[in-house]
């Protein structure tokens, strides 16, 4: 009897045994299945740490800053004007586009005087796709800076830019140019100021001083859009190149912000600019005249070369 209870002790210890084993093994299977399938899934999903950050630079930053600040003040200009022909062709029309900025509120906008000269129909194009109709207010060709005013855009879409000082400008300032080269409206060109006191020549016989040139890119179709200091203020208009190509060579003017802010007063409230007027005509002092006048080699000044009559040099007795 007692061998018969042993044996039977000992079969059913044998069955729970297997019974153990065999749930272990179903415990472990499964839990293989659950880790290769996590496994999975974590491949399938992109990690965020294998993805790059973008990196921006304070200078980047700072660049996108001003055209987000001033691009809105900045609008493009599209011209219709008359040109000067011969015979059957005395009435010919040629297209043309340029650059402007508002300065105030009224619909007031500053361009230069060669992008509107002339002009049948002004179009002005704003950053945020509006398009209208501009009239000329009034222009001055010696400082090549007109006021056209826009009046179909409320004021609460006009936002005008600031101007600064352009007598506290210095050679190596950053810049910023934003126009429209070649009609690619909203362009953003960047430079140095590489000159400052620069003379250029107006629509007529006389010269525009102090003023502004830059290695940042100006092309046509930038003409009368702003330069800017890395404030967002404009310091000045950009006007004209030197350029055997008639696109950028690293050097163009702009007429300095301190003078383009009388103009454009004045042309607003008068219609026409008052100018200091002395009538004579001449040019700095050169080897050619240190020699033939036996000067001193540091002597500096203006060789007269003419005096206009009944002049304020005339009066004064100043003669060639």
């Amino acid at each position: 009897m007692n061998r018969i209870l042993r044996r039977m002790s000992l079969v059913l210890l044998i069955l729970m045994v297997g019974i153990g084993a065999f749930a272990v093994g179903t415990y472990t299977s499964s839990v293989r299945a659950s880790t290769l399938a996590a496994v999975v899934a974590q491949q399938a999903e992109p990690s965020a740490q294998t993805t790059s950050p973008v990196y921006v630079t304070t200078n980047e930053s700072l660049y996108n800053g001003i055209y987000n600040q001033v691009a809105q003040s900045v609008v493009s200009i599209n011209v219709i004007a008359r040109q000067a022909g011969y015979g059957y062709f005395s009435d010919q029309y040629a297209s043309g586009t340029g650059t402007g900025f508002v300065i105030d509120t009224q619909g007031h906008i500053v361009t230069n005087y060669h992008v509107v000269e002339g002009a049948r129909r002004i179009e002005v194009n704003f950053f945020d796709g509006r398009i209208v109709r501009g009239e000329l207010v009034a222009g001055d060709r010696d400082s090549d800076i007109a006021v056209i005013r826009v009046s179909d855009v409320p004021a609460d879409m006009l936002v005008p830019i600031t101007f600064g000082d352009s007598n506290a400008l210095f050679i190596g300032q950053e810049v910023v140019a934003i126009g429209s080269p070649f009609n690619q409206p909203w362009t953003m060109t960047t430079g140095i100021i590489s000159a400052l006191n620069r003379s250029i020549r107006g629509l007529n016989n006389y010269s525009i001083g102090s003023v502004i040139q830059t290695d940042a890119a100006i092309n046509p179709g930038n003409s009368g859009g702003p330069l800017l200091n890395l404030q967002g203020q404009v310091i000045g208009v950009n006007s004209q190149i030197i350029s055997r190509t008639s696109s950028n060579s690293g050097i163009g003017f702009a007429i300095p912000s301190n003078l383009v802010s009388r103009v454009v007063r004045q042309l607003i409230e008068d219609g026409t600019v008052d100018y200091s007027y002395l009538g004579i005509s001449g040019g700095e002092i050169n080897l050619y005249w240190i020699d033939a006048l036996n000067l001193d080699n540091a002597s500096r000044g203006v060789v007269v070369t003419s005096v206009e009559p009944r002049s304020a040099a005339a009066s004064a007795g100043l003669q060639m």
